[in-house]
């Protein structure tokens, strides 16, 4: 989740269960406890564009790593944020904060490796946006005034706001996925599987993908009093030997595809716009399209031992906007 919220959450849970004089010193640390976790975003390679990929929400995300990396986040911010607290109530806080962070990322759609080494299952849970705000800004407000008045109760007022928005997360998935069958249904598919996640920043508005025959559907639904359905685009599923016959599957290009089917959940297509361009169709500014945030393109003229390329493409534009807010406020 963003960075707002991870060090909300760790804040609010290191705050809840401190005093009226620590008050301080342990939201501070639980607070960076919570954003430590995505210090992996700093592991990278200038020759493996897809490493960052393997290793993001891994290891520091993963369950069993809590307890160190709350220990390592306490040596190094002891010195400067405990002040009034003893070594022990110092880790306590970190570990607080660092315990919020791979789980609340396992709520979100993009995937958490909590029981890595064990398992490389990523876990993502599908009931909040990686981006709230009516998530997000009551936490920040609650945890900031209980520093100010230094009254721990209002973060256990905020933990509660938090548990009861992500249970609410959980209603708003299983009513968006009963649309997304009602509307796989219509069509006469019987869905593989199908996946319904939370649009940006929202309750309301739900992206649905699923996988029926040798394509994939991209659709929406706006769940207000009444849900609504928004059908949208469609996308023949990744064959390597029909749309990419050029391509040694002993290459390294190919083991990337492989990596990037891995990271996508299997949600690969190629763009159509795009020669050897293959795209993750989960995610896409408006959540009835297939216009992918990320991609790799291939190259039939790379070495046998060349990467792909990874592409970026978090652009949004102005049309993309209004429809997206025509989708959120339409009654």
């Amino acid at each position: 989740m963003d960075p707002i919220s991870q060090g909300s959450l760790g804040a609010m849970l290191a705050q809840s269960a401190s005093s009226k004089e620590k008050v301080k010193s342990a939201t501070l640390l639980g607070c960076f406890g919570g954003l430590a976790p995505d210090l992996d975003i700093l592991i990278v390679s200038p020759t493996d564009p897809l490493l960052f990929l393997e290793f993001h929400r891994q290891f520091t995300h993963s369950l069993i790593f809590i307890p160190i990396g709350a220990l390592i986040v306490t040596l190094v911010m002891y010195r400067w944020l405990g002040k009034g607290l003893t070594f022990r109530e110092s880790y306590i806080c970190c570990l607080l904060g660092y315990a919020t962070h791979g789980l609340l990322d396992a709520c979100t759609n993009y995937g958490t490796q909590l029981f890595w080494p064990f398992s490389t299952e990523r876990f993502a849970w599908n009931n909040v946006s990686i981006v709230d705000p009516l998530f997000t800004l009551p936490i920040l407000g609650l945890i900031v005034f209980g520093v100010i008045r230094k009254k721990p109760a209002l973060g256990r007022i905020a933990m509660l706001w938090a548990v009861s928005y992500l249970i609410f997360g959980v209603f708003q998935r299983e009513r968006a996925e009963e649309l997304g069958y009602a509307l796989a249904a219509s069509r006469d598919h019987d869905p593989v599987r199908l996946e319904a996640k939370p649009g940006f920043g929202s309750m309301l508005l739900w992206k649905i993908v699923y996988e029926a025959g040798d394509r994939y559907y991209v659709d929406a639904v706006r769940l207000g009093v009444n849900g609504r359905q928004y059908p949208g685009d469609n996308a023949e599923k990744l064959d390597l030997k029909k749309h990419l016959p050029w391509l040694d599957l002993t290459s390294q290009q190919a083991k990337d595809i492989e990596r990037f089917r891995w990271f996508s959940n299997d949600y690969l297509a190629v763009d159509p716009d795009v020669p050897n361009r293959i795209i993750d169709v989960r995610y896409s500014v408006v959540p009835n399209e297939i216009d992918a945030l990320w991609a790799i393109d291939l190259d039939p003229h790379k070495p046998q031992d060349a990467h792909i390329d990874w592409q970026s493409l978090r652009q949004t534009t102005r049309d993309q906007t209004a429809r997206w807010w025509q989708m959120l406020l339409d009654p």
